[in-house]
């Protein structure tokens, strides 16, 4: 037992050879699922009768609706049902539309695409932006090891093909791609302004800003921008979101907004309280309090707890002198534990988390237990959903949480990170 530990401890067991793998069995297997999906379609519909790329018929629907001039049908649950059965047939299952009218525009787009070539572009456009943002973050700044240190198992990945392996076949990747959805888009702008905020803090902050069509996940940034006064980021994130909210608004009209509003408590009661999307999905403290039978109050109570214990952590940490790839990463984490409203497929975000902390330890040697816990990270979407499904145990929450906490923990043991908060503490005395 003891030498089990040791060997988790160290990281030993994650080689090179066991990396690659394990990261190509996943690659081939979810490849093939994929092929097989699409061969057994009729190039609408797969051989279950469900829309090929799930979830993105809500998207491509809403998109005929604005084309049509009924840019507040969408928002609508009995009008968005029928708009979907009357593209993919009776059979269509209903997929809600439950993004702010900031995203009526990208769907109006794709509308005016065939389906087929809409998800195919959709999903190849912004996977590519995500790989992008993962190799920035990966090589932008690479320096050594450690004097002394061990080569890791992915030190040769800037010379090679290992982060592209790594990067595509994190498991997230293939639920994204099964269900059509935005997390490689969501990945990319939160990466991209993670990597570009102290190089271009006004690029950083139009990046946020474009996050707005998923605003459960821009809770921590304000909080974070105002810790560390990057001011020039924040203004440049609220001027952006003031911009599109007057674009969207001349365009559609005002009574987009109240539609909006009042799709809310559908969203808010079916999709989260009820668990209509399945409690095995949704990755939030909040599903698992639900999941587990607890009342609706209770789930927003601890749910409360552990957003406001994340933001007083990230407040904290980016106002030390902690490194900033711990920032960046506890802040993507963050994000996700934050929000009551997650699914797997969000977990795009945690993929520049993990490209931080991996660049970190590449460049100034890996602690005790990190290799062990970023395969955790990487591995747990694939297995969360099935396992709370069949069990009843959640593994994407405790996963993060545990995360979290040892990004705080090792930034804390940084040189002057607690002498500085030992003399901010003695300061208010």
């Amino acid at each position: 037992m003891a030498k089990w530990r040791e060997t988790l401890r160290s990281g030993d067991w994650l080689t090179r050879e066991r990396i690659r793998l394990v990261a190509l069995a996943v690659l081939v297997a979810a490849a093939l699922g994929a092929t097989f999906l699409i061969v057994t379609s009729n190039g609408l519909n797969d051989r279950f009768g469900r829309p090929l790329g799930t979830d993105f018929s809500d998207v491509y629907t809403a998109g005929t609706y604005v084309l049509d001039g009924e840019a507040t049908a969408p928002f609508n649950p009995p009008r968005q049902f029928a708009g979907e059965q009357a593209i993919f047939g009776q059979r269509a299952q209903f997929y809600g539309w439950h993004y702010p009218p900031y995203f009526l525009g990208p769907a109006a787009l794709f509308a005016t695409m065939p389906y087929p070539l809409a998800l195919a572009v959709w999903q190849g456009v912004t996977l590519v932006l995500y790989l992008l943002v993962i190799r920035g973050i990966l090589f932008s700044s690479a320096a050594p090891g450690r004097a002394g240190q061990p080569p890791s198992p992915l030190s040769g990945a800037g010379k090679g093909s290992m982060w592209l392996l790594l990067a595509l076949a994190y498991p997230a990747v293939f639920i994204n791609l099964g269900h059509g959805q935005n997390g490689f888009l969501t990945a990319a702008l939160l990466g991209a302004a993670l990597w570009q905020l102290d190089r271009r803090p006004w690029l950083a902050g139009l990046l946020i800003g474009l996050m707005v069509y998923k605003p459960q996940f821009g809770v921590l940034i304000p909080v974070v921008l105002i810790a560390s006064g990057r001011w020039r980021t924040f203004a440049a994130a609220a001027l952006t979101v003031v911009a599109l909210t007057l674009i969207v608004t001349f365009v559609f009209g005002p009574d987009v907004w109240t539609a909006f509003l009042a799709s809310t408590k559908f969203t808010r009661t079916v999709v989260l309280q009820q668990g209509g999307t399945g409690w095995q999905k949704i990755q939030s403290v909040f599903s698992v309090v639900r999941m587990w039978g607890g009342s609706v109050p209770l789930a927003y109570a601890l749910q409360t707890m552990v957003t406001v214990a994340v933001a007083g952590a990230l407040a904290w940490l980016w106002r030390s002198r902690a490194s900033f790839a711990f920032k960046a990463a506890a802040l993507a984490i963050g994000t996700i534990l934050a929000t009551p409203y997650c699914l797997d497929y969000d977990l795009m975000v945690v993929a520049p988390a993990i490209a931080f902390l991996t660049r970190d330890g590449l460049e100034r040697g890996f602690d005790p237990w990190a290799k062990t816990l970023l395969a955790a990270v990487w591995f747990v979407p694939l297995i969360t959903r099935s396992v709370a499904g069949a069990t009843l145990i959640p593994l994407g929450v405790p996963t993060l949480l545990i995360a979290f906490a040892f990004v705080l923990h090792r930034a804390m043991t940084e040189p002057g990170v607690m002498k500085q908060w030992r003399f901010a503490t003695n300061s208010l005395e």
